[in-house]
């Protein structure tokens, strides 16, 4: 049998580069913290990204977790049920009340047209995912929170290197938090970030994340342990030299990928105008459900890894209100798949993987 194809795998840089940050380590003795590595790092993505506040935490669903504690928001929260588990998670462990809203048929994002609908008194926040690192529907979202007075958070988590309007991705909305766990295009292992324009709002995160300590021996408010390390940071900054290149070479995969399923009756999400996309996953639609599982399973016994990403809808997890319908939504968690995609990916691969799609 031919050796396994995984439907992702971290990007690692070359070890002796990760391991010449060691011996600072090690001499210094100063391993979390917000350690020097840990502030060396936000202000480099700070620089990168052309953000004006950025916090490092220790993963991605402690940001989306802090965030919503930072924004003091209590009672519903509009949301998709086309995401990651912790986009959902996150509002219900902090006591909030998830409400499903439907997603755009060919964004795969939340369908604005379908927010106001949903707000009630209780409504306090819209909680958007940017799916596949494909934008949402940016200025729509902030123009009904405007009217009713909304906070907004983007879960922007697979959106490392997408623009949007010449901008960062990340400074849309309230806040964004983004994850640089170990399969995303730019990682520290375990890792992620929140970004906010208000240097008020970004101090409260702070503190947030270090227990609430305000110096020494002072603590301002309540907070949990969300800090990343000086390893965490060494791989940071160690990826963060070649992100250019992940970014390119993912661009050039995905338009190989597009070769060879040109003649297969397969689509893909349209990505919003005006955005220059990271091409963070490569998700394609079936026309059935049946179609979806009868690929996989042929992919499966050539030893090839995808995943139905996303699926099922968050909207079915046991401990939510399942009284929302989300007809859209629901089509689509059934017919998409998402194919084998990572640096280390090769053209040769990439071919077969059609082959038995097309075949299939």
């Amino acid at each position: 049998m031919e050796d396994k194809i995984p439907v992702t795998q971290p990007f690692l840089p070359p070890q002796e580069e990760y391991e010449s940050f060691l011996d600072d380590i090690w001499d210094r003795n100063w391993l979390t913290n917000n350690g020097p590595l840990v502030q060396e790092l936000e202000d480099k993505l700070i620089d990168y990204l052309g953000v004006k506040e950025l916090s490092l935490v220790s993963n991605g669903t402690v940001a989306l977790q802090i965030a919503m504690k930072a924004l003091n928001l209590e009672g519903e929260i509009i949301t998709t049920p086309f995401s990651y588990v912790a986009t959902t998670s996150s509002i219900v462990w902090e006591n909030n009340t998830p409400v499903f809203v439907d997603i755009h048929p060919d964004t795969f994002n939340l369908n604005p047209q379908k927010i106001e609908e949903a707000i009630t008194p209780k409504t306090s926040a819209i909680i958007a995912t940017h799916v596949y690192g494909n934008p949402c529907d940016i200025e729509e979202i902030q123009t009904i929170a405007n009217r009713h007075d909304l906070k907004v958070i983007y879960d922007a988590a697979h959106c490392f290197g997408t623009k949007y309007k010449g901008k960062s991705i990340f400074n849309y909305g309230d806040i964004s938090t983004c994850s640089f766990h170990a399969t995303k295009l730019f990682h520290t292992v375990e890792g992620g970030a929140i970004v906010t324009d208000d240097p008020d709002l970004q101090r409260k995160i702070n503190l947030m994340r270090n227990f609430g300590h305000d110096g020494l021996n002072n603590f301002t408010g309540v907070g949990i342990n969300g800090k990343s390390s000086e390893l965490h940071a060494a791989m940071g900054l160690v990826n963060l030299q070649y992100i250019d290149s992940v970014l390119a070479q993912r661009k050039k995969l995905s338009g190989i990928y597009d070769h060879y399923l040109k003649e297969v009756d397969v689509s893909k999400p349209t990505i919003q105008s005006h955005t220059e996309y990271n091409f963070s996953y490569y998700p394609v639609l079936f026309n059935s459900e049946r179609e979806v599982t009868r690929a996989q399973k042929k992919l499966a016994e050539a030893n090839i890894q995808t995943r139905r990403y996303f699926f099922p809808l968050l909207s079915e997890l046991d401990y939510v209100d399942r009284k929302n319908t989300t007809p859209v939504a629901n089509r689509i968690s059934k017919q998409i798949l998402c194919l084998p995609f990572y640096h280390e990916l090769s053209e040769q691969t990439i071919e077969r993987i059609c082959k038995i799609i097309k075949n299939s």
